[in-house]
């Protein structure tokens, strides 16, 4: 048994492509093996990347193939003579080696033949370019005058069989080409020199030697490094790192660096007046930085970027600074949005609604607002303690903030500054509430809408948005659902259901149709949502018997 070892080393390939990447490479190499007949039961492959390095590493393939007997069928024995003559052609055989055994469908001529296992190492070579010809890039490019393609330029090709190296060539086109070695490289500032593989018996071994030349290939390693060097330097100033907002583009960052070093920056305090949303969206969504909270659990004026380098006190400052000069362009120009927005009124934004298309066939995006907003009013019936007047303004100006000018540069925040801008205008507490939070719940982590206005808007919304798009014959299809309708649906149920309110809603629907001018609503909507609740309940944990008993009737009401 052998080991065997395919490094890549490239220009900086994208975050966002690195962790599939590594899965990419050990699952093609696996099945190249599994082809081959080498791979064994306690075989293993594991795919690793950072940004300059991409390797699969993979333990326990045989050395050499298996003998093997290759067996061919030919014409029945009592064939005429031509048809036996042609088959023993070809095979290359003569009529004494050609073996006889009855089958259900009469007795056959067989040809069989043995032939030898060839030597692992003899065939690596050719799978291996081919992996890397065909290698699924979402995006990928050429250079030079070839006119092979690979995510960023190619640059060496490290193939090691059992600690040894392993002769090939990667054609790239053009006159050019990529000789398979055994030397990698580290750092570009820190360690530039090469790093020899020759004779590595492990994963762990190699992950030493890049490690020697600070390169962490292991994202995992990577990963615990920042999150652990982040909760230190934040610790010593009394602020702590929120993981869990973190997880969500730690990735990210971990694919920027080879070897993340924390550094602290700080905000001008002219810019903590702005909405905490807005600052994490431009601090880490945007610059990719990690933002902290105080003792209190209040928005820090702190945060920590990572630099590519060794600590180093007189140049970390120059890192921080430029950064931080970074930063500060970008929180202008959201303080100029900011600012800019809130000269004007909420509801001043309505009329250029009418200006932007919801989709075809469904009208402007005033359309929605105004079907929300009767919407609104008919689900408000059904809801205990809710101000129906409130929910019906928090739907009219739900979408008002989508033609500001902060949405258009951070769409992420939709709904959110509505929320903020509405409370600007003098609006009531409960519509700047259900504004801000209409969109939940937006997958099957995210919370429930807090109050029962918010409620109403967030159903008014998924309902229309769900009527029109069936209304139209713009339905799910297999995997395919361009336009979230399954996330509706399920966030219509979530919030009926876990907020425990009882809601007809077959006759919901039908408001939300006239509203399109639709005759009615098309016959397949009502038992999508029931397949979606079908599945949610069961998510819980409830009995079928007592799921399908729950969803006998079909009348949609209950």
């Amino acid at each position: 048994m052998a080991d065997l070892v395919i490094e890549l080393v490239s220009e900086e390939i994208p975050a966002r492509m690195q962790a599939a990447a590594g899965r990419d490479l050990a699952r093609l190499v696996q099945a190249a093996l599994t082809t081959l007949g080498v791979w064994g039961e306690n075989s293993t492959a594991t795919g690793l990347c950072a940004p300059r390095h991409l390797l699969a590493y993979v333990t326990d393939i045989t050395a050499s193939q298996p003998d093997r007997v290759v067996e061919k069928r030919g014409p029945r024995v009592d064939a005429p003579e031509a048809a036996i003559n042609g088959f023993l052609s070809s095979a290359g055989l003569t009529r004494d080696e050609l073996v006889e055994e009855d089958t259900p469908k009469g007795r056959f001529f067989f040809a069989r033949s043995e032939i030898a296992g060839v030597n692992t190492a003899q065939l690596l070579a050719p799978v291996i370019t081919d992996i890397l010809t065909h290698f699924p890039w979402p995006k990928s490019q050429r250079w030079g005058a070839g006119k092979f393609r690979w995510v960023r330029p190619l640059h060496r090709i490290n193939v090691l069989f059992d600690g040894k190296p392993l002769g090939g060539t990667l054609d790239l086109g053009g006159g050019s080409a990529i000789q398979f070695g055994a030397t990698s490289c580290g750092h570009y500032f820190e360690a530039p020199a090469d790093i020899d593989l020759i004779g590595v018996r492990s994963l762990d071994d190699v992950k030493a030697r890049l490690r020697a030349g600070y390169v962490m290939l292991d994202q995992d390693e990577r990963h615990a490094a920042i999150i652990e060097g982040a909760k230190e330097l934040a610790g010593t100033y009394s602020c702590h790192v929120n993981e869990a907002q973190l997880g969500s583009y730690l990735d990210d960052i971990s694919g920027l660096v080879e070897w993340p070093t924390p550094l602290l920056g700080k905000i001008e305090d002219r810019f903590m007046l702005l909405p905490p949303e807005l600052l994490q969206a431009t601090i880490a969504t945007h610059q990719k930085y990690i933002t902290l909270s105080d003792a209190k659990g209040a928005f820090s004026p702190y945060f920590i970027l990572l630099s590519n380098r060794l600590a180093e006190a007189a140049r970390d400052q120059v890192i921080v600074a430029g950064n931080q000069r970074v930063l500060r362009a970008r929180l202008a120009d959201a303080e100029f949005f900011w600012q800019q927005d809130q000269t004007r009124p909420l509801d001043s934004y309505l009329p250029s609604l009418g200006e932007v298309t919801f989709y075809e066939g469904l009208g402007s995006i005033l359309d929605k607002a105004n079907r929300m907003e009767g919407l609104a009013s008919a689900i408000g019936q059904h809801m205990p303690a809710v101000d129906i007047a409130a929910s019906v303004r928090a739907a009219r100006l739900a979408k008002a903030d989508l033609v500001t000018g902060m949405v258009g540069e951070f769409p992420e925040l939709q709904g959110i500054m509505g929320g903020y801008y509405a409370a600007a205008g003098g609006e009531d507490t409960a519509v700047c509430a259900a504004i801000t939070a209409h969109y939940r719940p937006q997958g099957p982590a995210d919370d429930l809408p807090p109050t029962p206005e918010a409620m109403v808007v967030a159903l008014a919304d998924k309902i229309d948005t769900l009527v029109g798009f069936f209304g139209i014959g713009a339905k799910p299809t297999g995997s395919k659902d361009p336009f979230a309708l399954r996330r509706a649906a399920l966030g219509v149920i979530r919030i009926i259901v876990d907020a425990k309110l009882t809601i007809p809603l077959g006759k919901i629907l039908d408001e939300a149709a006239k509203g399109y001018g639709f005759a009615a609503v098309d016959a397949d909507l009502l038992p999508f949502i029931r397949d979606r609740l079908r599945g949610y309940l069961r998510d819980q944990n409830m009995r079928h018997d007592v799921v399908a008993a729950a969803l006998a009737g079909d009348d949609g009401d209950d």
